[in-house]
């Protein structure tokens, strides 16, 4: 018996394969790299492109690359709904998604100069994320001597691996192999009518689930049903530390390099400014003491409105070309822009629809300046 389930399980899986996309459902495995932090495992490659990014394959030249990270890679949402691959479809140009979870300015850059310079593209697209891009280029630059030259504190070492860290555990670690190896597995836990309704429940319950992390937004008459754990976002745009600010000054130097070198190499650059979900529903949140966790939310929609402010005037100042999407995402915040779950804060299809129609008009609107812009 055990036998036949065994091999019923196994033909499921390769059916499963053969019928959906591998890379809409499987989580992506990492190993340790010098210069990234990390990069796709070797066994992860079967569901993506020979580099490990979330493609059909890798083309031999790309008009548009996207770099960036969980945001632009299109967690919670399938391969063909994440904001690079609608963007293709919008501007009928073709674009080549360099996306990957936990990536930040520090491997936007790498990639920038090696791989998708190699694709002989027309432009370059960064989807700079607030929520963590700062933090993660402080922590890259500080915890890999690769990039010991943006360094501006001598003697500081930080722990470089902004990946998952937890204690080892026989089924934790059961669990994320399966993850990642299993769309049967993903499919039952996760895809199926049971994942949906688990998901409604926890953003409904999202307090009372996550005591002192998550709290609810409830507005019925805009169709507004979502949850926000601000305390882990603000981690990483805190303009009280100097880690932050610290990442923010990385990051810019990061930015005008890349300009620099796109110019080099007759490469438009373009930055898409991806917003935090605290920020996009800001309307609703700001100064609201009905809401859990309303001091964390003020002290985060503040941050990340300086962090804005002082990021744009350095674009502005270097002649960096930028989309920000945050308008666009809140004239549509009751349309279930994000995940429906209390547990990720990243867009859904509707999320990454919206972002990507907002850097198709910014095309748009180019192309109709000079004419030696062409939308294909």
């Amino acid at each position: 018996m055990l036998g036949s389930i065994a091999i019923a399980l196994l033909i499921a899986e390769g059916v499963s394969r053969l019928v959906l996309n591998p890379a809409d459902i499987l989580k992506l495995e990492v190993v340790s790299d010098p210069i990234l932090g990390a990069t796709p495992s070797s066994s992860a490659l079967a569901a993506f492109d020979r580099w490990g990014f979330r493609n059909r394959s890798v083309p031999e030249t790309a008009d548009i690359v996207a770099v960036g990270d969980s945001h632009t890679y299109g967690n919670t949402a399938r391969m063909v709904d994440a904001w690079p691959y609608v963007l293709a479809e919008l501007s009928g140009r073709p674009v080549y998604n360099m996306g990957l979870g936990g990536y930040g300015p520090n491997q936007y850059f790498y990639l920038s100069k090696t791989k998708a310079l190699s694709l002989r593209p027309k432009m370059i697209i960064w989807g700079l994320y607030f929520g963590d891009d700062f933090a993660n280029a402080f922590s890259i630059t500080y915890g890999l001597d690769y990039w010991k030259d943006l360094r501006t504190r001598q003697n500081q070492k930080v722990e470089a691996n902004i990946w998952e860290i937890r204690p080892p555990s026989w089924h934790r670690d059961l669990r994320n192999w399966l993850s990642r190896h299993s769309v049967i597995y993903q499919l039952a836990l996760h895809f199926g009518p049971g994942g949906k309704l688990q998901g409604e429940y926890q953003i409904k319950h999202a307090a009372e689930l996550y005591p002192g992390v998550a709290t609810t937004l409830v507005v019925p008459d805009k169709n507004i049903l979502e949850a926000f754990r601000p305390k882990g976002v603000l981690f990483g745009l805190n303009q009280d530390d100097p880690n932050v600010r610290e990442g923010m000054r990385i990051t810019f130097e990061l930015l005008r390099q890349m300009n620099e070198i796109c110019k080099e190499n007759k490469v438009q650059f373009l930055v898409v400014v991806i917003p935090t979900k605290e920020t996009v529903f800001s309307h609703y949140l700001e100064h609201n003491p009905k809401i859990v966790l309303d001091d964390v939310l003020d002290k985060l929609i503040t941050d990340e409105r300086i962090a804005r402010q002082q990021t744009f005037q350095f674009m502005t100042g270097h002649n960096i070309d930028y989309v920000d999407p945050l308008p666009a995402l809140q004239r549509s915040v009751g349309q279930e822009l994000y995940a429906r779950t209390a547990a990720d804060m990243h867009p859904g299809k509707n999320g990454y629809h919206v972002i990507a129609e907002a850097v198709a008009e910014h095309l748009k609107q180019e192309s109709e300046k000079s004419p030696a812009i062409t939308s294909k």
